[in-house]
């Protein structure tokens, strides 16, 4: 904006020179006065052919030379003269933005093409997670054969970030989850005098399902929102594409250790909940009247082996599905200030469909297995 602290708020008013109208300007042209003079200025340009003299006018913002453009299309032949040469740069300017080109809008697709356009993105999706899969078991592969590619202070940094802070919130919600879980069940099979099975309905879906599957979202909502962040602000900022350029991979250097603690840490935070939900149900059942010799019976009659490590399988292909998912939504996250943002919420949303997918499937092959 060309600016004069003291110049006086803008104003025009009409006269003739050898015949030709005259529109004389003055003033401050800045917002303020250009939509106060706005409907009267084009009015008055669009009755017939005049002359804007600008010679008077002290100040212009891209505002006012927005009205000045308006007002000398507002007929043919009207002209503008007399600018200063700031305000006529100010004017060449906007001119010049007014003139170029405007992105077109994105055409509104027909049902069945929006259909096809969500089919196509969706394959495409599909085979960058193929290829992320694949680079993974290839990088995994070489670090198998050559130890030194991974970075020890790296696994145990992330081990510490998904596991070690982890466990006053797994603590919580685990001791949370059984007293709900307890007091819960306590209701339906009191009519039936039968509140000494709690401990076993509460232990075994802890172990089996509700132990992995909470572990699985707090470590998704938690941790793998934290890789998609990370890795997607790297990625914004070309940190990525340095780390190609050095010649350094990757995968070897940002996604494995990651996936590997979430392999690692899962299984720990699974059995921490697990732990923790068993209290908080020893605890409703001690308010019941049922002694802690009682509940660890029930729980050391029912619960087998078999639960307990079929839990920490579940939960390690947990950790290693949400860890990769993360990674993947942080390593493929785009441009602009919303990018980061989508690949959290795409490694969060992600992350926790993946282990109910994967929970329905060992549902099925434990039950085929015997299980």
């Amino acid at each position: 904006m060309v600016a004069t602290a003291t110049a006086p708020p803008g104003a025009f008013e009409m006269g003739e020179e050898a015949g030709a109208r005259v529109l004389r300007l003055s003033g401050r042209l800045d917002t303020e006065a250009a939509s106060r003079l706005w409907a009267a200025l084009v009015a008055a340009a669009g009755q017939g052919p005049l002359v804007l003299d600008l010679a008077r006018v002290e100040a212009l913002d891209t505002t006012g030379a927005t009205l000045l453009l308006a007002a000398e299309r507002a007929a043919a032949g009207n002209t503008i003269r007399g600018a200063a040469p700031a305000v006529a740069a100010v004017l060449e300017r906007v001119r010049a933005a007014l003139a170029a080109p405007r992105a077109k809008p994105e055409p509104r697709l027909s049902p069945v093409a929006r259909l096809g356009q969500l089919a196509w993105d969706g394959a495409r999706n599909l085979r960058d997670g193929l290829a992320f899969l694949g680079e993974l078991a290839v990088t995994t592969a070489l670090t198998l054969a050559n130890p030194l590619r991974l970075r020890g202070r790296e696994v145990l940094r992330h081990l510490d970030e998904a596991g070690t802070r982890a466990f006053p919130l797994t603590i919580l919600l685990g001791f949370l989850l059984g007293v709900i879980l307890a007091f819960q069940s306590a209701i339906p099979l009191r009519r039936f005098g039968a509140e000494i099975f709690v401990p076993n309905l509460v232990g075994i879906s802890l172990l089996r399902e509700l132990g992995p599957l909470m572990a699985g979202v707090i470590l998704a909502g938690r941790t793998g929102s934290a890789y998609a962040a990370e890795l997607g602000t790297m990625s914004v900022n070309e940190e990525v594409a340095a780390l190609r350029v050095m010649g350094i991979d990757p995968m070897a250097l940002l996604v494995l250790p990651r996936v590997l603690a979430g392999l690692l840490v899962m299984p720990i935070l699974s059995l921490l909940l697990t732990l923790a939900g068993l209290a908080g149900m020893a605890m409703i059942m001690g308010i019941l009247g049922f002694p802690l010799t009682t509940v660890l019976q029930q729980l050391s009659a029912w619960l087998q082996l078999s639960d307990l490590l079929g839990g920490l399988v579940k939960a390690a292909v947990f950790g290693l599905a949400i860890a990769a998912i993360g990674c993947r939504a942080g390593l493929g996250a785009g441009r602009g200030p919303r990018a980061v943002g989508d690949a959290a919420t795409s490694a969060v949303v992600g992350g926790i469909v993946a282990i109910i997918l994967l929970d329905g499937v060992f549902a099925v092959a434990y039950d085929r297995m015997g299980l």
